[in-house]
């Protein structure tokens, strides 16, 4: 395929936007890299930097390498960088063979050109649960196979609930929510924590609330939208949720439920190894809805994906690579190491039954939404920007929710991320 310059150029402002909103990046530092010149060399990008040769990830590549009979040469990298750096890779024909890449960006990388459908390569993906594959599903193809997926919920302090005389069964809404953090600052205890920054990570941490009040990323000003903003902004102003979550990233946000002090904690998946080392006794519960049952939260997670190639011919060894990097065992093993959610129900069945305390989680995912889904693709960057720019100006109270809605809203409409 061709494309031109201004197109790729294009694509990698808009993933400029799209810093991972998951913690699987670990770190930001980035590699050089270069395409495997050699029949028996294949390039391999992932985000995951920390991850060197002898983990059981970095194992895990080099086996599925070996199993389709070459040496693949693996690059780790921040997933933005990750990003930014296939486009130009494309743009200049040394694209990498296989790419895990995070969800959001598979369809700007679609857009541009440069990423081949599963269908194309004879992959199978009819496995994968259907809300989990269409976060990388443009047109109604996939363009990749996930790797797994994490999400959000509200983790909890047992100790403060129990000393603010709070039953985490009773909280079913945002009212009986509010009403907890309330006894819980009474009790002498601090509230809720969360990531309010201005990135993805912010967007990501705030959808929730904003599809959980019904509120739809086409029209970030509705009266659903505002109502989701306003309750962020009653509990910062009434003290429940502290100042900082607005410079507050998912890991710092984390440090501060892990302290002991706050009753809730709205993080991921990729906390639960942290949470057991937290010293205290914590749940898990699901993020209410406004009125009651459990909110739709957003898909984490990435994509193996296999670039266009000038040389079609090395599309079956990639295809045995991403066979091999997907299957069922080592799935379990990936997404155990990850703390991710399988993509599939055979390997989530396997993850529960080694540890119970995955099943709000596989619950959560199985209700998740991809953020580019629905047909936004590549439109997501430029409405989360403004949306995340919204949360800050209200919480800081430079503007209304309302206003700050309505000013995201025209620069959603205008395409300005």
């Amino acid at each position: 395929m061709r494309h031109t310059r201004r197109t790729l150029l294009a694509a990698v402002a808009v993933i400029g936007t799209l810093a991972s909103a998951t913690a699987c990046g670990g770190g930001s530092g980035s590699s050089s890299s270069s395409s495997g010149k050699s029949g028996a060399t294949y390039t391999f990008w992932d985000p995951y930097p920390q991850f060197d040769a002898s983990s059981a990830w970095g194992k895990l590549v080099t086996k599925c390498g070996t199993d389709a009979g070459v040496k693949v040469k693996r690059t780790g990298m921040d997933t933005t960088d990750l990003g930014n750096k296939a486009l130009l890779a494309a743009q200049q024909g040394n694209a990498p063979d296989v790419m895990l890449v995070d969800n959001p960006v598979v369809s700007t990388l679609v857009e541009a050109g440069i990423l081949n459908k599963t269908s194309d390569l004879g992959l199978d993906t009819s496995a994968i649960q259907k809300n989990i594959i269409g976060a990388g599903t443009i047109d109604g193809s996939p363009y990749g196979v996930p790797i797994g997926a994490n999400t959000l919920a509200l983790y909890y302090n047992k100790k403060v609930l129990s000393a603010a005389h709070v039953d985490p069964a009773s909280i079913k809404d945002w009212a009986s929510l509010t009403a907890a953090l309330k006894k819980v600052k009474a009790a002498g205890k601090k509230g809720i924590t969360f990531s309010a920054i201005n990135t993805e990570e912010g967007s990501f941490q705030f959808l929730p609330w904003f599809w959980g009040a019904g509120g739809d990323l086409t029209k970030l000003n509705s009266a659903q939208g505002a109502a989701a903003l306003t309750l962020w902004k009653q509990w910062v102003d009434d003290g429940y949720a502290p100042k900082d979550v607005l410079q507050n990233t998912q890991t710092t946000s984390w440090q501060e439920f892990a302290t002991g002090d706050y009753a809730f904690g709205e993080n991921g998946t990729w906390q639960l190894g942290n949470a057991a080392k937290a010293g205290f006794p914590y749940g898990v519960i699901s993020i209410p809805g406004q009125s009651g049952g459990s909110a739709p939260v957003p898909t984490g997670g990435e994509f193996v994906t296999v670039p266009v190639q000038k040389d079609s011919s090395r599309y079956d060894v990639s295809k045995k690579i991403v066979t091999c990097l997907t299957s069922s065992a080592n799935l379990l093993s990936t997404d155990n190491t990850l703390m991710y959610v399988a993509p599939t129900q055979e390997v989530q069945a396997q993850q529960v039954k080694a540890n119970p305390q995955l099943k709000p989680w596989v619950d959560a995912v199985a209700a998740a939404r991809g953020r580019t889904s629905g047909g936004l693709g590549t439109k997501y960057p430029t409405i989360s920007q403004p949306m995340w720019t919204a949360v800050q100006s209200a919480l800081s109270g430079s503007k209304s929710p309302k206003d700050a809605l309505d000013t995201a809203q025209t620069a959603a409409a205008n395409g300005k991320s």
